[in-house]
């Protein structure tokens, strides 16, 4: 079973346990997201394409890391007008792997979360001690020309 999603602009061809990398989505790893602009599935049914999107079909994933594209060099020139301009640029990108095609609107399979227990915080020490304020800037006089 494999389907054509589109995200970020771009279309893909994912199966189960595929591992992609996509423009980046909000996230942290180990998260599930899930991914609803389907175009086309096939399966043991057959192949269903969507006018543009299939109803009722979404993708689980799991978020697998947030990381960085390749620097890309934008360079502009106008020959003898003393005019250059040299940017760069990285795209953010999220891989993600494809853990189950679901139809019939179903949902995902939530996977045990990790333990988000908040670290113990100790106290504060109540020594009569305040907390350090941020000094006030002394505000210059406005200069005068002589």
């Amino acid at each position: 079973m494999y389907a054509v999603i589109k995200t970020g602009g771009k279309q893909y061809r994912v199966a189960p346990n595929d591992v992609i990398t996509i423009e980046k989505i909000a996230g942290e790893p180990g998260d599930i997201v899930e991914l609803g602009e389907v175009l086309l599935l096939s399966g043991d049914s057959g192949v269903e394409i969507g006018n543009p999107l299939l109803s009722g079909v979404t993708i689980a994933a799991e978020v697998l890391r947030q990381e960085r594209g390749d620097t890309i060099i934008i360079f502009k020139k106008r020959r003898r007008h003393h005019y250059r301009r040299r940017n760069g640029h990285r795209q953010g990108l999220t891989a993600l792997k494809i853990t189950e095609i679901l139809t019939e609107g179903r949902k995902p399979k939530k996977k045990k979360a990790k333990s988000a227990e908040p670290a113990a915080v100790e106290p504060q020490a109540a020594s009569g001690e305040a907390e350090a304020k941020p000094r006030a800037r002394a505000k210059s006089k406005p200069k005068t020309k002589k």
